[in-house]
């Protein structure tokens, strides 16, 4: 067994071991609790009182004949156990109050990002991922709300160790095949050194190529080589001169010993499912042999919100007996994309981002959950066309950041593939947090990058995220449905080609247009040949360059600056494209002098707010008016007030 786990199984004093009834469906066939403690140190959370951290691994054995296992890419090819099922085995974490009867009965399963638990840092404005294992709960607001929480590890290529969770899924030893992998170093230093996804089977093959953006002729310049250094590592010789620290350098060779990836799915699936609803001993939220939750949500982050997305496009949210996993499922910053998993050699970690490659497998058909024509391939498909033949559609909430419309083709999950206005399904709700960067910690505060040529925005989503999940927890228990989607929209104008989405003559916010394109590709033949491409179209901006639709939290409705989804790469690191996950702020004038001065046509503070009291006054009215409109929190309103009240609401200092 890994490290990790051999270390907690040394814990026999408190720990044990337990073991399912396994039966034709049940596929967490063992559920092994490592280690039980009270969490936070005891901390009480309101009327919900205190928590209890459960450390645990899960095994699942999959029928490889079940329609619903055989989606998984090469499980047929994987070894079997005695009974002819593949196995996996995942790392588990569980929050749970210490009385569950004081709990709200909902399983929150917060998809890990590489490895890291980081939904606690959006919910509860925790400093940093894994906040659990350090004891910060931050404010406490999913335990306060009496949440269930769990962690399931689901990334096969990742090793489990503290902080770090993941699965141990089959390997198809002596399988080779070709594998492309792209690095932006954003430095000079010579050699670069990078890790490849996979090992490398032949190292004579190993070749690298360089060009500035994805779109220029690949490039084999005088001085550009590869070598490896180990069995995932390079270093690669870049050339004296003609490219930039943005150069993408594109590294292909042949990869051995892939791993069954798509079994992390099965793992979300099963162990959900058997936390959620099974009655044994085994399960540590069975009480007197009932469970102790009754509906469940499904939440992920970036990497981890594409993994939803994938998960229910290939059918996942029906478990064995043919029940929904999630009620609710909530992918938040995946933008219009789902994930390089379910193929061999996939790339879970992979994530292009401009200027590289738009057309990886992450980046394909279907990307919205209506089910449309793909006129490229001829496919019929969309995100949520599995769970409507069996009615095991979860009810969705997909909240993006600003920047995924820039760099992710959000507006993909709102226009058909010709580009035409396209409703969303009755039960999905979409929302843009409008001026928003791809994530950003609690607490941040403006500064500049190197890389950047602007300074980077800092906003922290939190408020606005609190406020979903509460309408996500009303609409799966109660029905009461969310506020209308808030999002860009072609049919609303609001949605628009690039070239003149942002008014031009902005001192200090230079607009070019740029943003990721969406393209399709032949990934049969390799380097991939490039098939066609679809309009994606970015977010129409006001007169102060912020986008006119979405939700617009409290910085930006009452402004002191104007924040942006994209901040341009610096000169020096691939200029002409967007640098990946970050956004710009740019503060107003002071004076009306000031801003004269500088031909800035933006109103200066001075012109805005008659007083400090007169801005304090206006986020307190647009804050009374977001809470009307159920998309902040009384709580968050008043804290945002007071921050106001310190001049820190808009982050500036």
């Amino acid at each position: 067994m890994r490290s990790h786990h051999s270390r907690l199984a040394r814990l026999a004093a408190i720990s044990f071991f337990v073991t399912s009834v396994a039966t034709a469906h049940a596929q967490v066939v063992r559920f092994e609790v490592l280690q039980s403690t009270p969490a936070y140190g005891g901390r009480s959370f309101g009327s919900v009182g205190p928590y209890v951290k459960v450390t645990a691994r899960a095994t699942i054995a999959l029928d490889p004949a079940d329609p619903r296992n055989a989606v998984i890419v090469d499980i047929d090819k994987a070894p079997r156990n005695a009974a002819g099922r593949v196995e996996a085995t995942a790392d588990v974490v569980v929050l749970r109050p210490a009385d569950p009867a004081r709990g709200n009965g909902t399983l929150f399963v917060d998809v890990p990002n590489r490895g890291r638990r980081i939904g606690q840092q959006l919910f509860d404005d925790a400093l940093e991922a894994n906040s659990l294992d350090k004891g910060d709960a931050g404010n406490g607001f999913l335990e306060r709300q009496g949440y269930t929480v769990a962690w399931i590890g689901w990334q096969a290529d990742l090793e489990s160790k503290p902080g770090q969770m993941g699965i141990q899924a089959p390997v198809l030893r002596g399988v080779t095949g070709p594998v492309r992998e792209e690095f932006v170093f954003d430095h000079m230093r010579n050699p670069a050194t990078a890790t490849l996804q996979w090992p490398v089977a032949d190292p004579s093959k190993l070749a690298v190529t360089v060009r500035p953006t994805w779109d220029a002729p690949r490039q084999t310049p005088v001085g550009l080589a590869v070598r490896a250094t180990g069995a995932n590592t390079i270093e690669i010789q870049r050339p004296a001169s003609g490219f930039d620290a943005g150069a993408l350098y594109e590294v292909t060779y042949t990869g051995r010993d892939p791993i069954v990836l798509g079994m992390g799915f099965a793992a979300t699936r099963d162990v959900a499912a058997f936390l959620r609803r099974d009655t044994s001993a085994s399960n540590p939220l069975a009480v007197a042999g009932r469970p102790s939750v009754h509906h469940a949500i499904g939440f992920g982050v970036s990497q981890s919100g594409r993994f939803l997305r994938d998960f229910l496009h290939l059918g996942f949210n029906e478990d064995l007996l043919g029940r929904t996993v999630f009620d609710g499922l909530m992918p938040h910053v995946a933008g219009g994309r789902r994930m390089a998993t379910n193929v061999r050699f996939g790339l879970p970690n992979r994530n292009s981002r401009h200027p590289q490659d738009p057309a990886w497998q992450v980046d394909t058909f279907p990307f919205t959950y209506a089910v449309l024509e793909d006129p490229l391939t001829g496919r019929r498909d969309g995100l949520m066309l599995r769970c409507r033949l069996n009615a095991t559609c979860p009810r969705v909430i997909h909240t993006d950041s600003e920047h995924e419309w820039w760099a992710s083709r959000a507006s993909l999950n709102v226009t058909d593939l010709a580009g035409n206005h396209l409703d969303l399904p009755p039960d999905v709700r979409a929302y843009m947090l409008t001026g928003t960067p791809h994530y950003a910690a609690p607490n941040e505060r403006v500064k500049t990058v190197q890389t950047m040529a602007l300074p980077v925005n800092p906003l922290h989503n939190g408020a606005s995220m609190r406020a979903l999940l509460t309408a996500m927890q009303e609409w799966i228990t109660t029905g009461k449905e969310p506020p209308a989607s808030r999002v860009p929209m072609r049919a609303h104008g609001t949605l628009v080609e690039a070239q003149a989405a942002v008014p031009a003559g902005i001192p200090g916010l230079p607009y070019a247009g740029i943003h990721s394109a969406a393209r399709v590709s032949d990934q049969s033949v390799f380097p991939p040949r490039e098939l066609g491409g679809y309009p994606v179209f970015v977010p129409k901006a006001d007169a102060d360059g912020m986008s006119i639709a979405g939700v617009r939290q409290l910085a930006l409705a009452v402004p002191r600056a104007t924040y942006t989804g994209w901040n341009p790469r610096a000169a020096g690191f691939g200029a002409d494209a967007l640098f990946p996950l970050q956004g710009a702020v740019v503060p107003f004038a002071a004076t009306r002098a000031q801003r004269q001065a500088a031909n800035d046509p933006r109103p200066s503070l001075e012109e805005r707010y008659a007083s400090n009291a007169a801005y304090v006054a206006a986020v307190r009215a647009a804050a009374d008016r977001l809470v009307a409109e159920r998309l902040l929190l009384p709580e968050d309103a008043q804290r945002s007030v007071e921050l106001a009240t310190q001049d820190n609401l808009a982050q500036l200092r």
